[in-house]
């Protein structure tokens, strides 16, 4: 063998290590996007949900004692 031969036979394996780190690096990145992305939707949903039970607070503290206490009696 030649030394231009493995000069090229180096090159190419140490292209190809590289493209194998990069896929693999990347496959890892996605199953991490993949986690990041459920737990965006969990927080959004809880911001959602938080978001009304501040709403019905807010109306509670502005409405009048009457409008209140009749909404507690259909309450209970």
């Amino acid at each position: 063998m030649d030394p231009f031969q493995m000069v090229v036979i180096i090159v190419l394996i140490c292209v190809g290590a590289g493209v194998l780190k990069n896929y693999f690096k990347m496959k890892h990145n996605q199953q991490a996007d993949a986690a990041s992305e459920k737990d965006v939707a969990r927080m959004q949903s809880e911001i959602d949900r938080l978001k009304e039970r501040v709403h019905v607070l807010e109306k509670i503290v502005t409405d009048n004692d009457r409008q209140l206490a009749e909404e507690i009696r259909k309450l209970a």
